[in-house]
């Protein structure tokens, strides 16, 4: 007798295809969250054609969108990698998903970076979605693209790990709760929409070491104000980064 051959063999699929599939299926379950959508795209768009068509807030010299594109493509990348992650991740965790995904194949990393990924190719819509729109309203962009690359990647990464770590440590509607109420205090105190100078001296030195303060304030002086690379605001968002990335390799619970 002969040993017959059959096609398909059993067997896992290769990392880099099962990757790929679950980020295509973690944008789609994103993109296809009303609240999720209300997060990333409806209110940093109605925040930006609010506020640069009407005066609300006095934005210093020049032209309110090009002060507030800057900071409202920070609000973005946060509502995307820290809210909007945390969210969605604290009830996977919760309803068991995050414990069914660990035993398959997909390696416990993989599924991270299928986040991850999901997270960028949301990020990237996002920012030509706001972009196109910033344009016209009028605005006019300065400065070096690839500061401006390095700043959204080192912001991706310390609202990510922040966004995990609520995530794999807090029940799922303490998630919920405290994922939007950090959003709200971001948006208000980040220099998101308020100039920083606004506040008090003493604030402002607390406020400039928050990661919504070092992104939206770096992008700010680069696109508005054509400086060089803002090491500074990149070294606050590095420190971010890891610290966040390492506590929540750290502290995370699957279960």
């Amino acid at each position: 007798m002969t040993t017959a051959t059959y096609a398909p063999a059993p067997g896992a699929a290769p990392l880099p295809r099962m990757i790929a599939a679950q980020a295509a299926l973690e944008t789609k379950m994103l993109l296809r969250n009303g609240e999720q959508l209300l997060l990333t795209v409806v209110i940093p768009t109605l925040l930006l054609v609010l506020f640069s068509s009407v005066d609300i807030v006095d934005t210093g010299k020049g032209r309110s969108v090009d002060f507030l594109t800057p900071g409202i493509l920070a609000l973005a990348v946060m509502s995307t990698a820290f809210t909007g992650q945390a969210i969605a991740t604290g009830f996977e965790r919760r309803y068991g998903v995050l414990k069914r995904l660990a035993s398959s194949p997909l390696p416990r990393w993989g599924l991270m970076t299928a986040k991850t990924v999901s997270v960028l190719v949301t990020e990237i819509l996002q920012i030509v979605l706001l972009t196109a729109i910033a344009f016209a309203l009028g605005w006019s962009p300065h400065g070096n693209p690839f500061a401006v690359l390095l700043l959204l990647v080192l912001g991706t990464a310390a609202f990510s790990g922040l966004g995990l770590l609520m995530a794999g440590t807090l029940k799922a509607e303490a998630t919920l709760a405290a994922a939007n109420l950090v959003f709200l205090l971001l948006l208000v105190g980040g220099g998101v929409i308020v100039p920083m100078d606004k506040y008090p001296s003493g604030v402002q030195d607390v406020l400039g070491l928050l990661p919504i303060s070092a992104l939206s304030d770096g992008l700010r002086d680069v696109l508005q104000h054509g400086a060089g690379t803002p090491w500074g605001d990149l070294g606050i968002l590095g420190v971010w980064a890891v610290a966040g990335l390492a506590a929540a390799g750290a502290f995370f619970r699957w279960e």
